[in-house]
Order: C-alpha cells, then sequence, then structure tokens
C-alpha cells in the first residue's frame, strides 16, 4: 500500500514539475503584446487597402472597413489651395484616406509597423495638430486645411494622402518601339522621360503645379521647359507654383546707392545695395561663376550665381571665382526662416543649415573642423532650418549651430 502512494506521490509531483515549468509557459504580458500589434497591423493593412483601390478606380470590401471606421475620397484644390471640383480648375488632386483614432498607448507600436512594413508609402502615418507624423521619417509632414476641414480629420487618426496627376484629354502619348520591361514585386512599370521604368509603390515622384521631381535633391523644383515667355517688360516667376509673368518695373523709387529688387518670397518690392554703383575692393577684375550642375546630373551650365535668402556672396581672391555661403545675419529674417529663431534651442532642439553637397560644404570656412552630416533627417534647402531631435536630444559633440544640429 504504501508503495502505491509513494508511486501517485511521484507521478503527480512529475506532473506539476513538467506543466508549470517556464519552458512550457506563456507569459500573459507577450500574448497580449502579440493581439494589439496583430490588430494595429491589420487596421493599418485594411487602410492602405482601401486607398490602394480607389487610386486604382474600384472599393476594397471587407468587415474591417467599417469596424475601423475607414473613409477614402478624391479631393482637388485650386492653385491657392481652395477646395475645387475635378475639372479644369482643379491644380492639386488627392486621393485621401483616414481611420478612426488610434490609442495614445499604441502610437508607439503603430510607428513602428509604418517603418517596417511601409516604409515607402509615403504620406501614411498618424494625423497630429495638421501634420502627419510617419514611422518612415522623423520630418512631419503638413496637410492643406481643405484636407482636414473636408475628411474631419481629429488627431489619432491614420491618415494617407496621395497626389495624382490629372491627365490632360488633348495630350497623346505613344510609347516608345523597346523590349517589354517586367517589373519585380511591388513595382509598377510606367512610361517616364521617353523609356519603361519600374517605379515602386506608393513612391511619391510627381509634382504640382509647374514643378517637377528632382532625384538630386528629393524635392519639387521649377520645371523651366514650362517657364512662359514674356513679354520684354516682364519677368517669369514662381508663385504658388505656378509661373506667372510679372511686371518688373516697380512703384517703389529707391534713392541713394539702392535699386528695387522682387522679394520672391513676399512678392513685394524692396530697395537693397546697387553692386553697379558700390565699389568693391577686389584685385578681381572679373568674377567667374561656378559651373552649375544639370538636372539629373546629366549635363552643365554656366549662368548666373543665385544665393538664397540666407546666403551671401563671396569671391575667392585667388582664383576670382564666386560662391554662395551662409550668412548668420540673415535668420531673423521672414525669407530666410520664417519662424523665431531664440525658440529653437534647448536639449532637444537646435539650429542648421541645409547643406546641399561637400562642393558647398567646403567653401565655408566657418565650420572648419565640425563634421556635417548629409543624410535624409537634414534638409539640403540652402536655408536655416529646426531641427527637433524628441526624446533623442541633441548630440553636443558634433553639433555647432546654427550650422549643425545631430541628434544622439
Amino acid at each position: 500500500m504504501n508503495i502505491f502512494l509513494t508511486v501517485l506521490v511521484a507521478l503527480f509531483l512529475g506532473a506539476y514539475y513538467i506543466f508549470s515549468a517556464p519552458s512550457v509557459r506563456t507569459p500573459d504580458f507577450e500574448t497580449e503584446y502579440a493581439v494589439k500589434y496583430a490588430d494595429l497591423r491589420a487596421i493599418i493593412e485594411c487602410t492602405a487597402a482601401v486607398h490602394n483601390a480607389n487610386l486604382n478606380g474600384t472599393k476594397f470590401v471587407d468587415v474591417c472597413v467599417t469596424q475601423n471606421g475607414i473613409q477614402s475620397d478624391i479631393v482637388c484644390l485650386d492653385k491657392r489651395m481652395n477646395m475645387t471640383g475635378c475639372g479644369g480648375t482643379s491644380v492639386y488632386n488627392y486621393v485621401v484616406t483616414t481611420s478612426g483614432t488610434i490609442p495614445d498607448a499604441q502610437f508607439n507600436n503603430t510607428m513602428t509597423i509604418l517603418e517596417k512594413n511601409f516604409a515607402d508609402a509615403g504620406n501614411f502615418g498618424i494625423f497630429q495638430e495638421g501634420n502627419i507624423i510617419s514611422g518612415a521619417t522623423v520630418t512631419k509632414r503638413s496637410v492643406p486645411a481643405s484636407l482636414v476641414s473636408h475628411m474631419h480629420m481629429m488627431d489619432g487618426q491614420l491618415v494617407y494622402i496621395t497626389q495624382f496627376a490629372k491627365t490632360d484629354p488633348a495630350a497623346t502619348f505613344t510609347a516608345p518601339a523597346v523590349d517589354d520591361v517586367v517589373c519585380p514585386v511591388g513595382t509598377s512599370k510606367i512610361l517616364r522621360f521617353g523609356r519603361w521604368q519600374c517605379i515602386g509603390y506608393n513612391t511619391k515622384t510627381s509634382c504640382a503645379g509647374d514643378t517637377i521631381w528632382d532625384y538630386a535633391t528629393n524635392s519639387c523644383v521649377p520645371d523651366d521647359s514650362l517657364k512662359p515667355l514674356c513679354n520684354s517688360v516682364q519677368t517669369a516667376i514662381l508663385v504658388d507654383g505656378i509661373w506667372e509673368c510679372v511686371d518688373p518695373f516697380p512703384s517703389r523709387k529707391c534713392d541713394g546707392n539702392t535699386t528695387a529688387k522682387l522679394n520672391y518670397t513676399t512678392m513685394t518690392w524692396e530697395c537693397i545695395i546697387d553692386p553697379n554703383k558700390t565699389a568693391t575692393n577686389t584685385k578681381c577684375s572679373h568674377i567667374k561663376m561656378p559651373v552649375i550642375p544639370g538636372r539629373g546630373k546629366s549635363s552643365v551650365s554656366i549662368g548666373q550665381l543665385t544665393c538664397t535668402a540666407c546666403e551671401k556672396m563671396i569671391v575667392d581672391e585667388d582664383t576670382c571665382v564666386a560662391h554662395c555661403v551662409p550668412d548668420t545675419t540673415k535668420i531673423s529674417s521672414n525669407a530666410c526662416y520664417p519662424d523665431d529663431a531664440t525658440e529653437c534651442t534647448g536639449e532637444t532642439q537646435g539650429l542648421y543649415f541645409g547643406f546641399p553637397d561637400a562642393k558647398y560644404i567646403n567653401n565655408v570656412s566657418d565650420i572648419t573642423g565640425h563634421a556635417v552630416v548629409l543624410d535624409t533627417e537634414h534638409s539640403q534647402n540652402r536655408k536655416f532650418n529646426c531641427m527637433d531631435c524628441g526624446e533623442r536630444g541633441v548630440n553636443t559633440e558634433l553639433s555647432f549651430p546654427p550650422y549643425i544640429t545631430i541628434c544622439n
């Protein structure tokens, strides 16, 4: 009898040890995290499916659409960013998709999913205070007020925006007689610049108005091929992304050694020092202009050197070549930096200049001995910008504001 009881106790203890061992137990918190992560990914994928279906002129029907309050619409704006019909007056055309609000506690997990699975989606992220915050980029992307009002956007919603070009019915396109292109999964075959190319889905390659995408700077730049031929007393300038002919003769009269110049940012006439009436102490009798690379680095051109509102022109006395370098005295100008520069300081943010390339950096003597980072986190717009590092904080050893600000 005692032997029988001993065997039963041994079996009971062995079973208890096996089933209670850590290797066979799944912690509750890991299961809960996996469930929430899967639910978030399902919402994001459903939003993307509805959006892509609208882009293709179809409709995605699934129970997830109504469960998560997902809605999508085509919205068209005129050149002043006001609502208009998608006809001849529209300039900016968008497909906009929104979801229900995401709980604040799930923002980080949502960003992780967006960065891991939707890095090429473009304007796809969480809506916060008029901006789209995406897991794929650090920078915020502002949403036009007309789109926010039309879609009744609220903070915490998933927002997916894609801009598309309106087809001109009078235009005809003929594909070149070349061998067919077989594109890999995840890309689409389109005709660009006279040849077939494989472009990833949701990659921003189109620009609104009279601008064109520049792969060298990853931004929309003025399209000189669309620049109008103005009469002899007018000048073509870009206003809200549209070329317009403006009368260069101002009503403002400037005195002394000043002359009137049109400020292209504020569209107002200003009196500036007339370089033709100012004596220069230089041994260079003729200033040489640098060689300017053509779009796509396919050609070079020699033209008039133009500095931005944040730069000043300097002349190398040895080579007599002119260059543009950052001018810290212009930070207070709205044309150079639209906000209050004194607010962009502290442990989490700092000013930096948008250096375009390494050749430009070599001409700036003020940053000698400092390393400049050229990446997608830093703009190359040749103006002063504010870098917000958030919780990472500013790396004080590598930063040198207002020229350089690098996050930890």
